[in-house]
Order: C-alpha cells, then structure tokens, then sequence
C-alpha cells in the first residue's frame, strides 16, 4: 500500500472528492482526479499510476471504457470499474479492457479496498509471469512436446522423440533438411499448405502460434490435428541463430471438446424437455381447475334444488345451474377453438370481401343492448373512404367480438367504449387499422400477461363476468393466422388493443 498511486476518474465532483479522502484514508496516494476520457489518459501519461479506478459514465464523447482502451495502449496498469450500471451490454464491452475488478454503486469502503489490494497483486504477479515466460515457456514445451530446432537456413538441427514420432522422420533422417520437408502442415479443410512456422520466425524474429484446425501430415501421409508455437534461439548478443518449433498432437483434445459439446447440447435438451413437461403439467393442473370449479358449483346447486321449499327457489337455483353450465360449454369451447388454433400450422382462410362501412355495424348489433343496460356508452368513428379488405370475415368477428366483449366486461357504469378504423396506406404493405379502447386502466405489471391463457386481470371485472380466461389467447392466435399484428397500451385511464390487417387477398394472389 505504500506510496501506491491512484488515479480516480469520475465527473461527478461531490463523488469524485469522496473517493479522494477514502483511498487517502485507506494510506494510498491520489496525485490527480480527471472528469473526462480524455483527461484521463493525458493525466495517466503524465503521472503513470499504479492503479486507476475508472467511472464507465462520463462527460463528453469518449467513456471510461473507450479511456481505458486507450490507456491500455500505452501504459500497463491495472483498472478498476466503478458504475452504477451492470447491463449486459455495458458488461461485454467492459470485459473487452480485461479489467482487474467492475464495482458497483454504491459499494463499502473494505469492498474498494479489497478490489484495489486484489488487483495490484495480481497485477505484480502478472508482470513476474509475462517476465519469466519468454524462457519459461520454451524451457517447459521442449520436454513434454515435439520438439523442432533448425539454423538460420531453415535447416533441422534437433527433434526429440515426441517430434520423431509425431512426424515419422527419425532425427538422423531429418538433419540437414529443410524443416518445411519434415514439419508439412496444412488447413485441415481446405487442405491447402501452410507456411511453416520456422519460417516466420526466422523472418520477424517473434514468436509465431498455427492457425486454428491445422493439420500435420506425416511421413506416412497420416493426418494429425495438432497446435504449435515457434521462437527465434538469439545468442547473447540478441542475433538470431535459428528457431525452435513446440507443437503437440491435440486429437484427444479435440475428442474432448466434441464430446464436451454434445453433453452440453444433451444437457439443453433435457433442460427443454423438462421445461416443456412442467410447462404442460402447470397447463393440465390449470385446465383440469377450471372444467371442474362450474361442475362442483353445479352439483352444489343439485342438491339445494333437491332441498327446495318453494317453486322461486328452486327456479333461482335452476337459472343458477344454467349459468354454471354455459360457463363450461364456453370453456370448453374455447379450449378446443385454442387447441385447434395451435395444433394447425396454418388454417385454411376463406377470402371475403369485408365492406367494412356495413359489416362493423352489423358485428357491433350484439353489444348494443349490452352497453345500454349497463350504462356506457359504445361510439364507432368509421371514415366513409375505407377500401374494401380481403381477409377471413369469421376470424374478424370473432376477434372483433373478443375485445368488444373485454371492452364491456373491463368498463365501469358511466364509461366509454370507442371502435375506431383507418386505413394507413403510407405503410408498405398498406393496413386497415381497427383499434378498440375503453375508458379502464389496466397496471402496467399485467400488460405482457395479457395474452396469456387462463390469465385475467385482477380485481378489474366490474361486472363480475368471470369469463374463461382464453378470449385473447385465442385474439393472439387468429392474428397470428391473419399475418396480422395486434398491440396493447394502457395509460392515463385508458386502455387500446391496436390491430393492424393487410389485405391477404391481395398478397396470396
């Protein structure tokens, strides 16, 4: 901790002072705070610093990330992320920088403390390993792999065993021969050859790793998936003297990860299967809830019609029972309707020429007497210039009939119901647009469930309907098979379905 030096880049002034007194009182040093990207890599250039810790969000056009790439660049230093924000977007192009830590706001002080301590250790310890690998690295491979040495001219001078066996050449066969001779690789798909990687090195004097999928193609004409790397041998003077080339056989590893690959894709499809299968348990339990709650309210009116006094209540029950079995004719109904909808891929459509100024006056007569008893108000703004639409007029009544039906059930005593259509032709392909709106909210939590099967919106039936639950799942459906799309939006005391229709006859000409 001693005379370590942090560089703190935050906008934020109030924020930016904090941090400063935390790590001062943590005993490091802060020489300087930049507000900006980049002040931020003027100010790293100018003090290099031991640590920087990095606000993502700043002022201007270049954030913390793009500052941190850019300081990468130049300076070896370890950075630390400090963001109120973990997106997954954010998250990946932060990765990118490799940074040593991504705090999130607001954080403790021995959570800093700890990241900063964590992170100049493994700093430190990652300058020893990139210091000691350039011989480590040769020194290790040269035991356990195959192992190719050649001179300035290319010539092999050395093969252990690995490298005999790999290849097919024998040591005293292989002296003196161009390595590209005894080291033959090449694209294991295209099959085209490779430039041997002595070559390179010889070449650029750095170190040289093989294309991934290449393959050596032995003495014998056998073909072995293998990686590599080669590095220039530099005498004392640091002159090139030759190369040496570590490569290794990687078909069990291949093997591996092959194998590895189809567990994980079992494991996905099991994971599916197992998702289905609970998906299609919560379904039946669901299903099997709702076809017997109206047969055990009609075996409860059953036997008080059985203990009748008088002929009214008995009637009462008799009407009672009525309503209980209309309701699970209708979910029925509705039931094998939504089965039929999801087990046919596509359903046969018949082509009408809907006039719509006639045929939604005629689909709205049901619902009139329905709205006056109960007090709303039911208005229709139908333009006189609507074209004729090509579409199939029994899936149009019947979406049309589920959102007028939703539209009543969700609308108080007193409340407005308004079918609006127009036709937007600005659009390509042009649509008939046909919404339906009604003075009730509903909360923005049961918007995306509102297509749902057996899904109902709480406490908003103001009519006490009940109702199946599948009137816009089985909406979603036929307008899926309309080549339709339909919308749902609800604020400030109103709530809007939006369908959109194109006109199918012409497009299936």
């Amino acid at each position: 901790m001693t005379n370590t030096s942090i560089l703190v880049v935050e906008d934020e002034a109030i924020v930016a002072k904090d941090l400063q007194n935390r790590l001062k009182k943590f005993g490091y040093i802060v020489p300087a705070i930049a507000s900006s990207g980049q002040e931020a890599i003027k100010k790293a250039l100018e003090i290099r610093p031991d640590l920087v810790l990095m606000d993502i969000r700043l002022k201007g056009q270049m954030d913390g990330i793009q500052a941190a790439e850019e300081i990468n660049k130049h300076l070896d230093i370890p950075i630390i992320y400090l963001t109120a924000y973990a997106d997954d977007h954010t998250l990946e192009r932060a990765k990118v920088t490799e940074p040593f830590g991504y705090l999130l706001k607001p954080f403790k002080e021995r959570e800093l403390q700890t990241n900063i301590e964590i992170a100049l250790t493994k700093h430190r310890l990652e300058k020893q390993l990139k210091t000691s690998q350039k011989w480590l690295n040769t020194l290790l491979k040269s035991i356990s792999d195959g192992v190719i040495a050649s001179d300035i001219q290319e010539s092999v001078t050395f093969m252990n065993t690995v490298a005999e066996n790999l290849t097919g050449w024998k040591q005293e066969e292989a002296f003196g021969k161009n390595s590209s001779e005894i080291f033959n690789i090449a694209n294991a798909e295209t099959r085209n050859p490779i430039e041997s990687p002595i070559k390179k090195v010889l070449q650029d004097g750095a170190i040289v790793g093989l294309p991934i999928e290449t393959i050596l193609i032995t003495r014998n004409g056998i073909e072995i998936p293998i990686d590599d790397s080669a590095a220039p041998i530099k005498d004392d003077k640091d002159n090139i003297t030759g190369a040496v080339l570590i490569f290794r056989d990687i078909t069990e590893r291949k093997k591996a990860i092959e194998a590895r690959k189809k567990q994980i894709e079992q494991e996905q499809l099991v994971a599916q299967l197992e998702e289905l299968n609970q998906l299609k348990n919560d379904f039946l339990n669901l299903v099997s809830h709702e076809l017997r709650s109206p047969l055990s309210n009609m075996k409860v009116m059953i036997q008080m019609l059985q203990l009748s006094a008088t002929p009214e209540e008995a009637q009462r029950y008799l009407e009672l029972m009525e309503a209980e079995c209309d309701r699970e004719m209708d979910l029925i109904n509705d039931l094998l309707d939504l089965q039929r909808l999801q087990t046919s891929s596509s359903l046969p459509l018949t082509f009408d020429a809907v006039v719509l100024q006639q045929w939604l006056l005629w689909a709205i007569e049901p619902f009139q007497a329905r709205v006056q008893e109960r007090q709303q108000t039911l208005k229709l703004n139908l333009p006189l210039n609507l074209p004729t639409l090509f579409s199939d007029s029994n899936s149009l009544e019947r979406i049309l009939a589920e959102l007028l039906n939703n539209a009543c059930k969700y609308t108080p005593a007193g409340g407005e119901i308004i079918l609006s259509v127009y036709h937007n032709s600005s659009q390509s392909p042009p649509a008939t647009i046909i919404t339906v709106s009604n003075s009730a909210e509903i909360p923005a939590a049961a918007l995306p469930r509102i297509f749902e099967k057996f899904y109902r919106v709480p406490n908003t039936d103001f009519w006490n309907q009940g109702g199946t639950g599948l009137g816009l799942a089985i909406v979603k459906k036929l307008v899926e098979q309309l080549q339709a799309s339909i919308q749902v939006e609800s604020s400030d005391g109103w709530t809007t379905f939006t369908l959109a229709l194109t006109d199918l006859g012409n497009s299936n000409q």
